[in-house]
């Protein structure tokens, strides 16, 4: 199984803490939006790239990068690409 079959798989224990919401919505810069689905939306779409360094999963598509613990499922932050 690849890595992103791996979590497609696990997509429904994908969440984030509060602080986490914080701080993707502020580098999104989305407001007013659940950021979990917005980010599970990211990863299972069919143009990012999952591969896992370390203990993390990391998303990648054209525009953003997810970063998904790979234990816990819990996504530690998300990023635009031109930051």
């Amino acid at each position: 199984m690849n890595n992103k079959d791996n979590l497609k798989q696990f997509e429904n224990k994908i969440h984030t803490t509060n602080l986490g919401v914080e701080r993707i919505k502020k580098n999104l810069q989305l407001q007013n939006i659940d950021v979990v689905e917005y980010c599970k939306s990211k990863i299972i779409s069919d143009d990012c790239f999952v591969e896992k360094k370390g203990k993390n999963y990391y998303c990648k598509n054209k525009d953003i990068t997810v970063v998904v613990n790979a234990t816990s499922y819990t996504i530690i932050t998300a990023k635009l690409k031109n930051e």
